[in-house]
């Protein structure tokens, strides 16, 4: 018998729609640009020869359509692990779910999904507006401790995050380094062939990103209230494992890659790096560079 998802777990609107992102079917393209802020999806999409569907629920926008002969999607999640939950499962829900049936399809698809974001730098090579392309991230969000997560082998890699959660990575960022989880940490790498599109571009950076859970506190920044961790930058700064290092932090993208990989997804994280917290300097000019990682994204796309 067909197990049938439940009208209060699969959520739709009476269009049919999915309940927070309000998009059909049809109307997402299979390579899909993340960005955390509404008004950037029309910095977006301004580069796109047509637009075909234009959805805006809460902060979720969507505008799809054509560079060429390739579609796209341009997508809003705001700003959180919270709300990538929302998105990446209801992204899939488009494409691996009849929602007609409320069952899970037979074959199921990938969708390769490119978030373009800001982020914080935690290198001193790392000038402001200088671009980086998360090989991997490690989340201090929390957000995976909430999914049964598969450890061993299994016949289907690329929906299991394996051994990873045991990795030695998350091992030398917990004990090596010494820092004190709030969260259970997680570690995931994003996809090696999108992420290695952009390692091999002119300007691009490559290396670990960590996920915070806010922007004050979480990522050690001290107004009226102290962080739980006084020297959490230090920590990050300092981090080696091997030859890697953690180059910036942010607040999505261990959730895009987690998620994303037990839901089979194809992910890839680039980020501008706004604020350099060990120079304790800002971009004068974010926007500028913003709309040059956007532009790069887009012709690299379309070839």
């Amino acid at each position: 018998m067909t197990n049938i998802i439940a009208e209060s777990e699969l959520i739709l609107n009476k269009d049919g729609s999915v309940y927070h992102l309000n998009l059909l079917p049809e109307e997402i393209a299979d390579t899909i640009i993340t960005v955390g802020d509404p008004d950037r999806v029309g910095e977006v999409s301004k580069y796109f020869d047509r637009i075909e569907v234009k959805k805006a629920h809460r902060e979720f926008v969507t505008h799809t359509g054509f560079i060429g002969n390739k579609k796209l999607s341009v997508l809003s999640t705001g700003i959180g692990t919270d709300n990538i939950d929302i998105v990446m499962n209801e992204l899939d829900a488009l494409v691996n779910i009849d929602l007609k049936t409320r069952t899970i399809k037979n074959r199921l698809s990938s969708l390769n999904i490119i978030r373009i974001g800001t982020a914080g730098g935690l290198q001193d090579f790392l000038d402001v507006d200088s671009f980086v392309v998360s090989s991997g991230a490690f989340g201090m969000d929390g957000l995976l401790n909430h999914y049964q997560l598969v450890e061993g082998e299994t016949e289907d890699e690329d929906n299991a995050l394996l051994d990873e959660w045991e990795d030695s990575f998350e091992r030398a960022f917990q004990f090596d380094n010494h820092v004190e989880p709030i969260n259970e940490t997680y570690y995931v790498d994003g996809d090696e062939i999108l992420t290695g599109i952009f390692k091999n571009k002119v300007g691009f950076h490559s290396g670990l990103t960590v996920t915070c859970s806010g922007f004050y506190g979480p990522q050690g920044r001290s107004l009226r209230i102290k962080p739980y961790h006084t020297d959490f930058i230090e920590k990050l700064v300092t981090f080696r494992f091997e030859e890697e290092k953690i180059l910036n932090f942010e607040m999505e993208t261990a959730g895009i890659y987690g998620l994303g990989k037990l839901l089979g997804h194809h992910c890839c994280s680039l980020s501008v790096i706004v604020a350099n917290r060990v120079k304790q300097k800002f971009s004068t000019n974010a926007t500028h560079s913003v709309d040059k990682l956007i532009t790069t994204v887009l012709e690299t796309l379309a070839k």
